[in-house]
């Protein structure tokens, strides 16, 4: 005879489960790392072409056109975009003061990246995904 889960387990494991949604997602995240993540979120709409759509990929918050645009989301000590390495690499001089590895900039959870850089990132990022999407 098989042995019934517990309501109590049950949820648990609903509770850990990946979120759905960015909303979702946001709604996990402890403050001050939500209120960071929604002021980038803010600025990566407002740089992205209106028809991007929110997706959760990889268990993260990212904007989606032509493929996913860039991510972003919220880890014990720090915040983290995700515009891809050739961004990274594109922008490296406007970077410098960042933490910064292959196709990841890293910020204090209390400090969002400035909106410049964001929108500067994510406009290089839509103007790649539309040249891949000519050829």
């Amino acid at each position: 005879m098989k042995k019934m889960k517990s309501a109590k387990s049950a949820i648990a494991v609903k509770a850990r489960s990946s979120p759905k949604t960015v909303d979702e997602y946001l709604a996990r995240v402890p403050e001050p790392a939500r209120t960071t993540l929604n002021k980038i979120r803010a600025v990566i709409r407002s740089a992205a072409p209106p028809e991007a759509t929110e997706v959760i990929s990889y268990g993260m918050p990212a904007f989606k056109h032509n493929g996913v645009l860039v991510w972003f989301a919220a880890f014990s000590n720090h915040c983290s975009l995700f515009p891809t390495a050739s961004v990274i690499d594109a922008l490296r001089v406007d970077l410098r003061g960042f933490r910064i590895s292959k196709g990841t900039v890293q910020f204090p959870t209390n400090k969002p990246l400035p909106a410049s850089l964001v929108k500067k990132m994510v406009k290089l990022r839509v103007a790649q995904s539309e040249s891949r999407k000519q050829r």
